[in-house]
Protein backbone atom coordinates (compact mmCIF):
# COMPACT_ATOMS: atom_id res chain seq x y z
CA UNK A 1 0.00 0.00 0.00
CA UNK A 2 1.36 3.37 -1.32
CA UNK A 3 0.08 6.26 1.19
CA UNK A 4 0.13 9.80 0.48
CA UNK A 5 0.46 12.41 3.74
CA UNK A 6 -0.65 15.89 3.35
CA UNK A 7 0.74 18.09 5.95
CA UNK A 8 4.26 19.27 7.04
CA UNK A 9 4.10 19.45 11.14
CA UNK A 10 4.68 17.49 13.82
CA UNK A 11 1.66 15.36 13.87
CA UNK A 12 2.38 14.79 9.99
CA UNK A 13 5.96 13.51 11.21
CA UNK A 14 4.36 11.19 13.90
CA UNK A 15 1.83 9.63 11.18
CA UNK A 16 4.62 8.84 8.76
CA UNK A 17 6.74 7.80 11.27
CA UNK A 18 3.84 5.24 12.24
CA UNK A 19 3.03 4.47 8.81
CA UNK A 20 6.59 3.63 7.56
CA UNK A 21 6.44 0.90 10.55
CA UNK A 22 3.53 -0.40 8.88
CA UNK A 23 4.86 -3.37 6.43
CA UNK A 24 1.65 -3.51 4.50
CA UNK A 25 2.77 -0.08 3.92
CA UNK A 26 5.20 0.03 0.82
CA UNK A 27 5.79 3.75 0.50
CA UNK A 28 5.18 6.74 2.65
CA UNK A 29 5.20 10.36 0.69
CA UNK A 30 4.58 13.06 2.67
CA UNK A 31 3.46 16.49 0.86
CA UNK A 32 4.90 19.05 1.57
CA UNK A 33 6.65 17.67 4.53
CA UNK A 34 9.49 19.34 6.49
CA UNK A 35 13.09 18.45 6.55
CA UNK A 36 12.37 15.64 10.04
CA UNK A 37 10.14 14.19 7.42
CA UNK A 38 12.68 14.27 4.26
CA UNK A 39 14.68 12.10 6.29
CA UNK A 40 12.10 9.18 6.43
CA UNK A 41 10.28 9.35 3.47
CA UNK A 42 9.92 11.13 -0.01
CA UNK A 43 8.62 14.52 0.62
CA UNK A 44 6.78 16.50 -2.55
CA UNK A 45 5.98 20.29 -2.73
CA UNK A 46 2.31 21.39 -2.65
CA UNK A 47 -0.34 23.58 -1.28
CA UNK A 48 -2.22 21.26 0.63
CA UNK A 49 -5.29 23.87 0.28
CA UNK A 50 -5.26 23.80 -3.27
CA UNK A 51 -7.45 20.83 -4.16
CA UNK A 52 -6.98 20.11 -7.59
CA UNK A 53 -2.73 20.28 -6.78
CA UNK A 54 -3.37 17.77 -4.08
CA UNK A 55 -5.52 15.38 -6.69
CA UNK A 56 -3.10 15.83 -9.19
CA UNK A 57 -0.40 14.53 -6.71
CA UNK A 58 -2.37 11.39 -5.29
CA UNK A 59 -2.88 10.63 -9.13
CA UNK A 60 0.73 11.25 -10.28
CA UNK A 61 2.15 8.75 -7.19
CA UNK A 62 -0.68 6.72 -7.71
CA UNK A 63 -1.66 5.83 -3.93
CA UNK A 64 -3.57 3.96 -2.55
CA UNK A 65 -4.72 6.03 0.71
CA UNK A 66 -4.81 9.75 1.39
CA UNK A 67 -4.15 11.06 5.43
CA UNK A 68 -5.04 14.61 5.48
CA UNK A 69 -3.83 15.85 8.21
CA UNK A 70 -4.29 19.41 9.04
CA UNK A 71 -7.89 20.76 9.30
CA UNK A 72 -7.20 23.56 6.68
CA UNK A 73 -7.64 21.33 3.32
CA UNK A 74 -10.66 19.15 5.13
CA UNK A 75 -12.76 22.40 5.39
CA UNK A 76 -11.49 23.40 2.09
CA UNK A 77 -13.40 20.58 0.44
CA UNK A 78 -9.66 18.73 -0.42
CA UNK A 79 -11.46 15.65 0.86
CA UNK A 80 -14.19 16.06 -1.54
CA UNK A 81 -12.09 16.36 -4.90
CA UNK A 82 -10.28 13.42 -3.99
CA UNK A 83 -13.26 11.40 -3.29
CA UNK A 84 -14.11 12.39 -6.36
CA UNK A 85 -11.08 11.27 -8.18
CA UNK A 86 -11.52 7.65 -7.17
CA UNK A 87 -8.94 7.92 -3.90
CA UNK A 88 -9.45 6.35 -0.71
CA UNK A 89 -9.03 9.31 2.04
CA UNK A 90 -8.88 9.55 5.81
CA UNK A 91 -10.49 12.71 6.63
CA UNK A 92 -14.08 14.29 6.55
CA UNK A 93 -15.34 15.49 3.42
CA UNK A 94 -16.42 19.54 3.62
CA UNK A 95 -19.73 19.33 5.03
CA UNK A 96 -18.86 17.06 7.94
CA UNK A 97 -15.44 19.05 8.57
CA UNK A 98 -17.63 21.71 9.81
CA UNK A 99 -18.08 20.41 13.09
CA UNK A 100 -14.13 22.09 13.49
CA UNK A 101 -14.77 24.67 10.74
CA UNK A 102 -18.04 26.22 12.77
CA UNK A 103 -17.92 26.00 17.01
CA UNK A 104 -22.30 27.18 16.36
CA UNK A 105 -22.58 24.11 13.78
CA UNK A 106 -21.04 21.84 16.83
CA UNK A 107 -23.05 23.31 19.64
CA UNK A 108 -25.94 22.58 17.36
CA UNK A 109 -25.18 18.75 16.92
CA UNK A 110 -24.23 18.03 20.28
CA UNK A 111 -27.50 19.70 21.68
CA UNK A 112 -29.44 17.44 18.72
CA UNK A 113 -27.42 13.98 19.70
CA UNK A 114 -27.74 14.96 23.22
CA UNK A 115 -24.27 15.24 23.81
CA UNK A 116 -23.15 17.14 26.63
CA UNK A 117 -20.78 19.77 26.83
CA UNK A 118 -21.17 23.51 28.27
CA UNK A 119 -23.41 25.66 28.33
CA UNK A 120 -23.23 28.23 25.48
CA UNK A 121 -24.40 31.01 23.59
CA UNK A 122 -23.98 32.63 20.00
CA UNK A 123 -23.10 36.27 20.01
CA UNK A 124 -23.49 38.23 16.21
CA UNK A 125 -22.37 41.62 17.38
CA UNK A 126 -20.61 43.23 20.38
CA UNK A 127 -23.52 44.23 22.51
CA UNK A 128 -24.68 40.19 22.42
CA UNK A 129 -21.45 39.22 23.44
CA UNK A 130 -21.19 41.60 26.26
CA UNK A 131 -24.45 39.88 27.71
CA UNK A 132 -23.22 36.69 27.08
CA UNK A 133 -20.33 37.43 29.27
CA UNK A 134 -22.31 38.75 32.05
CA UNK A 135 -24.78 35.76 32.23
CA UNK A 136 -22.06 33.54 32.39
CA UNK A 137 -19.39 35.51 34.83
CA UNK A 138 -15.78 34.56 35.35
CA UNK A 139 -13.84 32.75 34.28
CA UNK A 140 -15.11 33.54 30.75
CA UNK A 141 -14.55 31.73 27.79
CA UNK A 142 -14.53 33.13 24.08
CA UNK A 143 -14.06 31.19 21.21
CA UNK A 144 -13.80 32.06 17.31
CA UNK A 145 -16.69 30.36 15.18
CA UNK A 146 -14.30 29.38 12.36
CA UNK A 147 -10.87 27.74 12.35
CA UNK A 148 -8.07 29.69 14.61
CA UNK A 149 -5.02 26.58 14.48
CA UNK A 150 -6.23 25.78 18.22
CA UNK A 151 -5.41 29.71 19.47
CA UNK A 152 -8.87 30.98 18.87
CA UNK A 153 -10.06 29.87 22.67
CA UNK A 154 -9.80 33.31 25.46
CA UNK A 155 -10.34 31.92 28.66
CA UNK A 156 -9.41 35.31 31.22
CA UNK A 157 -10.80 36.80 34.58
CA UNK A 158 -10.92 39.91 32.80
CA UNK A 159 -13.73 40.90 31.22
CA UNK A 160 -12.78 43.68 29.39
CA UNK A 161 -9.98 41.00 27.79
CA UNK A 162 -12.60 38.58 26.91
CA UNK A 163 -15.25 41.45 25.00
CA UNK A 164 -11.99 42.60 23.40
CA UNK A 165 -11.05 38.95 22.24
CA UNK A 166 -15.01 38.39 21.31
CA UNK A 167 -14.71 41.75 19.08
CA UNK A 168 -11.76 40.51 17.35
CA UNK A 169 -13.07 37.34 16.37
CA UNK A 170 -16.87 39.19 14.82
CA UNK A 171 -14.72 41.51 13.16
CA UNK A 172 -13.55 38.24 10.82
CA UNK A 173 -16.31 35.88 11.63
CA UNK A 174 -20.32 36.52 11.66
CA UNK A 175 -20.61 34.44 15.25
CA UNK A 176 -18.15 34.40 18.34
CA UNK A 177 -19.11 31.66 21.15
CA UNK A 178 -19.33 32.43 24.42
CA UNK A 179 -19.06 29.34 26.63
CA UNK A 180 -19.18 28.62 30.71
CA UNK A 181 -16.29 27.71 32.19
CA UNK A 182 -15.72 23.99 32.52
CA UNK A 183 -13.84 22.99 35.88
CA UNK A 184 -11.64 19.58 36.02
CA UNK A 185 -9.02 18.00 33.96
CA UNK A 186 -9.04 18.28 30.08
CA UNK A 187 -8.74 14.57 28.25
CA UNK A 188 -8.26 13.95 24.49
CA UNK A 189 -9.30 11.54 22.81
CA UNK A 190 -9.40 10.62 19.21
CA UNK A 191 -12.02 7.97 17.77
CA UNK A 192 -11.84 6.74 14.38
CA UNK A 193 -14.65 6.64 12.24
CA UNK A 194 -15.82 5.37 9.23
CA UNK A 195 -19.26 6.40 8.92
CA UNK A 196 -20.52 4.11 11.68
CA UNK A 197 -18.38 2.94 13.99
CA UNK A 198 -16.17 4.50 16.16
CA UNK A 199 -13.03 2.99 17.44
CA UNK A 200 -11.06 5.22 20.02
CA UNK A 201 -7.51 5.15 20.55
CA UNK A 202 -6.05 5.83 23.97
CA UNK A 203 -6.75 9.18 25.71
CA UNK A 204 -3.85 11.49 26.50
CA UNK A 205 -4.00 15.31 27.97
CA UNK A 206 -2.24 18.47 26.49
CA UNK A 207 -1.35 21.58 27.85
CA UNK A 208 -2.61 24.48 25.74
CA UNK A 209 -1.26 27.76 28.01
CA UNK A 210 2.69 28.80 26.84
CA UNK A 211 3.60 28.87 30.50
CA UNK A 212 4.45 26.57 33.61
CA UNK A 213 1.34 25.97 35.75
CA UNK A 214 -1.12 27.25 32.53
CA UNK A 215 0.19 30.98 32.54
CA UNK A 216 -0.34 32.87 29.50
CA UNK A 217 -1.85 32.70 26.19
CA UNK A 218 -3.34 29.59 24.39
CA UNK A 219 -1.20 27.84 22.02
CA UNK A 220 -1.60 25.07 19.56
CA UNK A 221 -0.58 22.54 22.33
CA UNK A 222 3.00 22.85 24.61
CA UNK A 223 3.18 18.49 25.31
CA UNK A 224 1.03 15.60 25.82
CA UNK A 225 1.24 12.82 27.49
CA UNK A 226 -0.65 9.10 27.36
CA UNK A 227 -2.04 6.72 28.74
CA UNK A 228 -3.63 9.10 31.88
CA UNK A 229 -2.73 6.89 35.29
CA UNK A 230 -5.81 8.70 37.17
CA UNK A 231 -8.75 8.31 34.62
CA UNK A 232 -11.96 7.04 35.89
CA UNK A 233 -12.37 3.73 34.82
CA UNK A 234 -14.51 3.09 31.93
CA UNK A 235 -13.59 6.49 30.70
CA UNK A 236 -12.98 5.58 27.13
CA UNK A 237 -16.20 3.59 27.04
CA UNK A 238 -18.41 6.24 28.14
CA UNK A 239 -17.14 8.77 25.90
CA UNK A 240 -17.37 6.76 22.75
CA UNK A 241 -21.31 5.48 24.48
CA UNK A 242 -21.72 9.26 25.46
CA UNK A 243 -19.96 11.86 23.07
CA UNK A 244 -18.87 9.89 19.65
CA UNK A 245 -21.22 7.56 18.66
CA UNK A 246 -23.76 9.92 18.95
CA UNK A 247 -22.23 12.44 17.31
CA UNK A 248 -21.28 9.97 14.29
CA UNK A 249 -24.96 8.73 14.10
CA UNK A 250 -26.29 12.61 14.22
CA UNK A 251 -24.03 13.62 11.50
CA UNK A 252 -25.76 10.47 9.52
CA UNK A 253 -28.71 11.75 9.84
CA UNK A 254 -28.05 15.20 8.77
CA UNK A 255 -26.64 13.10 5.74
CA UNK A 256 -22.93 14.18 6.07
CA UNK A 257 -21.49 11.06 7.35
CA UNK A 258 -18.23 11.69 9.23
CA UNK A 259 -15.04 9.25 8.05
CA UNK A 260 -11.63 10.05 9.46
CA UNK A 261 -10.95 11.13 13.10
CA UNK A 262 -12.99 12.60 15.49
CA UNK A 263 -11.19 14.34 17.98
CA UNK A 264 -13.33 14.34 21.36
CA UNK A 265 -11.80 17.17 24.25
CA UNK A 266 -13.46 17.22 27.09
CA UNK A 267 -13.26 18.17 30.64
CA UNK A 268 -14.01 15.55 33.58
CA UNK A 269 -15.92 18.24 35.86
CA UNK A 270 -17.71 17.74 39.38
CA UNK A 271 -21.29 17.74 36.86
CA UNK A 272 -19.67 14.60 35.10
CA UNK A 273 -18.28 14.56 31.29
CA UNK A 274 -18.70 17.61 29.27
CA UNK A 275 -17.06 18.31 26.02
CA UNK A 276 -15.05 21.01 25.00
CA UNK A 277 -14.82 20.82 21.31
CA UNK A 278 -13.98 18.56 18.63
CA UNK A 279 -11.78 18.79 16.02
CA UNK A 280 -11.98 16.49 12.71
CA UNK A 281 -8.13 15.87 12.71
CA UNK A 282 -5.38 14.26 14.60
CA UNK A 283 -4.60 16.85 17.23
CA UNK A 284 -1.08 17.88 17.94
CA UNK A 285 0.68 16.83 19.95
CA UNK A 286 -1.65 14.48 21.73
CA UNK A 287 -0.93 12.40 18.17
CA UNK A 288 2.94 12.13 18.76
CA UNK A 289 2.76 10.85 22.25
CA UNK A 290 -0.56 8.43 20.96
CA UNK A 291 1.18 6.68 18.42
CA UNK A 292 3.95 6.55 20.17
CA UNK A 293 2.20 3.62 22.02
CA UNK A 294 -0.07 1.87 18.93
CA UNK A 295 1.31 -1.31 18.58
CA UNK A 296 -1.52 -1.87 15.78
CA UNK A 297 0.26 -1.23 12.24
CA UNK A 298 -1.58 2.13 11.32
CA UNK A 299 -1.83 1.78 7.33
CA UNK A 300 -4.74 -0.90 7.30
CA UNK A 301 -6.50 0.82 10.39
CA UNK A 302 -6.73 3.98 8.47
CA UNK A 303 -7.29 2.23 5.38
CA UNK A 304 -10.43 0.46 7.04
CA UNK A 305 -11.79 4.04 8.27
CA UNK A 306 -11.48 5.27 4.68
CA UNK A 307 -13.58 2.55 3.15
CA UNK A 308 -16.09 1.97 5.55
CA UNK A 309 -14.81 -1.72 7.08
CA UNK A 310 -13.64 -0.30 10.75
CA UNK A 311 -15.92 -2.86 12.01
CA UNK A 312 -13.84 -5.90 10.58
CA UNK A 313 -10.73 -4.70 12.48
CA UNK A 314 -9.33 -6.13 15.64
CA UNK A 315 -9.01 -4.86 18.95
CA UNK A 316 -6.10 -2.07 18.90
CA UNK A 317 -2.76 -3.45 20.63
CA UNK A 318 -1.02 -0.94 22.53
CA UNK A 319 2.57 -0.84 23.95
CA UNK A 320 3.24 -1.56 27.77
CA UNK A 321 4.54 1.94 28.09
CA UNK A 322 3.78 5.58 28.57
CA UNK A 323 4.97 8.63 26.17
CA UNK A 324 5.32 12.24 27.57
CA UNK A 325 5.67 15.01 24.91
CA UNK A 326 7.36 17.95 25.03
CA UNK A 327 6.76 21.16 22.53
CA UNK A 328 9.78 23.29 21.70
CA UNK A 329 8.68 26.88 20.47
CA UNK A 330 10.31 29.82 18.58
CA UNK A 331 11.17 33.17 20.64
CA UNK A 332 7.71 35.35 20.93
CA UNK A 333 5.28 32.19 19.96
CA UNK A 334 2.62 32.06 20.64
CA UNK A 335 2.35 35.55 18.85
CA UNK A 336 4.78 36.39 15.15
CA UNK A 337 7.36 34.21 15.90
CA UNK A 338 11.00 34.93 15.28
CA UNK A 339 12.40 33.09 12.72
CA UNK A 340 15.91 31.93 10.67
CA UNK A 341 17.38 30.81 13.95
CA UNK A 342 20.20 27.81 13.33
CA UNK A 343 19.25 24.87 15.46
CA UNK A 344 21.96 23.43 17.70
CA UNK A 345 22.57 19.63 18.66
CA UNK A 346 19.02 18.77 16.59
CA UNK A 347 20.81 15.60 14.99
CA UNK A 348 22.58 13.91 18.65
CA UNK A 349 21.28 11.00 19.24
CA UNK A 350 18.95 10.07 22.25
CA UNK A 351 19.47 7.88 24.88
CA UNK A 352 19.00 4.37 24.01
CA UNK A 353 15.94 4.98 22.17
CA UNK A 354 14.01 6.53 24.42
CA UNK A 355 13.72 10.05 23.37
CA UNK A 356 13.27 10.73 19.25
CA UNK A 357 12.11 13.72 17.62
CA UNK A 358 9.93 14.92 15.32
CA UNK A 359 9.60 18.34 13.04
CA UNK A 360 7.35 21.09 13.30
CA UNK A 361 8.45 24.54 12.17
CA UNK A 362 12.00 23.69 10.42
CA UNK A 363 13.44 24.68 7.53
CA UNK A 364 16.67 24.11 5.91
CA UNK A 365 18.64 27.58 4.62
CA UNK A 366 21.03 28.35 2.02
CA UNK A 367 23.94 26.78 3.62
CA UNK A 368 21.73 23.47 4.31
CA UNK A 369 21.80 24.52 8.09
CA UNK A 370 18.46 23.63 9.84
CA UNK A 371 16.95 26.41 11.21
CA UNK A 372 13.35 27.90 12.65
CA UNK A 373 10.58 28.47 10.72
CA UNK A 374 7.36 28.55 12.62
CA UNK A 375 6.13 28.67 16.23
CA UNK A 376 6.38 25.10 16.89
CA UNK A 377 9.59 24.05 16.38
CA UNK A 378 10.21 20.18 17.67
CA UNK A 379 8.84 17.75 19.56
CA UNK A 380 10.75 15.66 21.75
CA UNK A 381 9.04 12.47 22.09
CA UNK A 382 10.07 10.32 25.43
CA UNK A 383 8.86 6.99 26.84
CA UNK A 384 9.25 4.40 29.43
CA UNK A 385 7.72 2.29 31.64
CA UNK A 386 5.88 4.97 33.40
CA UNK A 387 5.02 8.49 33.08
CA UNK A 388 8.03 9.78 35.13
CA UNK A 389 10.69 7.87 33.01
CA UNK A 390 8.85 8.67 30.26
CA UNK A 391 9.11 12.19 30.98
CA UNK A 392 12.87 12.22 32.21
CA UNK A 393 13.93 10.61 29.04
CA UNK A 394 11.76 13.97 27.13
CA UNK A 395 12.81 16.35 29.28
CA UNK A 396 16.78 14.90 29.07
CA UNK A 397 16.74 15.00 25.28
CA UNK A 398 15.09 18.46 24.79
CA UNK A 399 18.15 19.55 27.20
CA UNK A 400 20.04 18.91 24.17
CA UNK A 401 18.52 21.82 21.71
CA UNK A 402 18.77 25.21 21.55
CA UNK A 403 18.52 28.17 19.65
CA UNK A 404 18.18 31.58 20.74
CA UNK A 405 14.99 32.45 22.45
CA UNK A 406 14.06 28.58 22.24
CA UNK A 407 10.76 28.51 24.89
CA UNK A 408 9.26 25.26 26.18
CA UNK A 409 7.38 24.35 29.61
CA UNK A 410 9.08 22.47 32.36
CA UNK A 411 5.87 21.42 33.96
CA UNK A 412 5.04 18.50 30.81
CA UNK A 413 2.69 15.58 32.99
CA UNK A 414 4.55 16.34 35.63
CA UNK A 415 0.88 16.34 37.90
CA UNK A 416 0.55 13.22 36.58
CA UNK A 417 3.88 11.82 37.67
CA UNK A 418 3.38 13.05 40.63
CA UNK A 419 0.06 11.82 41.20
CA UNK A 420 -1.83 15.17 41.95
CA UNK A 421 -4.49 15.23 39.25
CA UNK A 422 -7.48 16.27 40.96
CA UNK A 423 -10.80 14.43 39.12
CA UNK A 424 -13.75 15.86 40.75
CA UNK A 425 -16.13 13.33 42.52
CA UNK A 426 -18.69 13.12 39.79
CA UNK A 427 -16.20 11.22 37.77
CA UNK A 428 -14.94 8.95 40.39
CA UNK A 429 -12.10 11.39 41.86
CA UNK A 430 -12.10 13.10 45.30
CA UNK A 431 -13.71 16.62 45.89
Amino acid sequence: MKVLVLGSGAREHALVRALTADESVTAVIAAPGNPGIAQTCETRPVDVVDARAVTDLAEELDVDLVVVGPEAPLVAGVSDALHEAGFAVFGPREAAARLEGSKALAKEVMSSAEVPTAMARVATDADQAASALDSFGAPYVVKADGLAAGKGVVVTDDRDTALTHARDCLAVSERVVIEEFLDGPEVSLFVLCDGATAVPLAPAQDFKRIGDDDTGPNTGGMGAYSPLPWAPPGLVSEIVNRVAQPTIDEMVKRGTPFTGVLYCGLALTSRGLRVIEFNVRFGDPETQSVLARLATPLGMLLLAAAEGRLHEAEPLRWKNECAVTVVLAAENYPGAPRTGDPIEDCDRPGDAGDAYLLHAGTALDDDGRLVTSGGRVLSVVGTGADIETARAAAYRRAGRISWPGMQLRSDIARAAAEGAVDVPAANGGQP
